[in-house]
């Protein structure tokens, strides 16, 4: 049963890669690795998410100045149109997966129920 699993979610990563969502994820991720300012700014970008998510699971409350840092590099970034479109495109794709993920889990939420029924016993 458990080859059968795994078919079925090598044969779903096939079908996410063949998807419109993937493909203009795709297009649009490589356009911005061959813009060299594009692709600087999305990295510097990303290490300061990084750099505040590391920082909050570690318990510490990012500075006014680290918060200061990472607007301004969002506001540069959605203010690239390559950048911008890669960022919504990239929203869509995780909507995809999360409804893919909550298709998936269903049988076991069916089963031992989700934390939303548990508050509200």
């Amino acid at each position: 049963m458990a080859d059968h699993l795994h078919d079925k979610a090598h044969e779903l990563a096939r079908a996410l890669r063949e998807s419109d969502e993937y493909q203009a994820l795709q297009a649009l991720h490589e356009e911005v690795e061959e813009d060299d300012v594009a692709s600087r700014m999305l990295s510097n970008f990303r290490k300061v998410q990084l750099d505040l998510q590391d920082k909050q699971m570690q318990g510490e409350q990012p500075s006014e100045e680290e918060i200061s840092q990472a607007q301004k590099q969002f506001e540069m970034v959605q203010q690239h149109d390559v950048i911008s479109r890669l960022m919504e495109e990239e929203q869509r794709m995780s909507t995809v997966i999360g409804d893919m993920n909550k298709i998936i889990t269903e049988p076991l939420e069916s089963l031992y129920g989700t934390p939303e029924d548990e508050q509200s016993q």
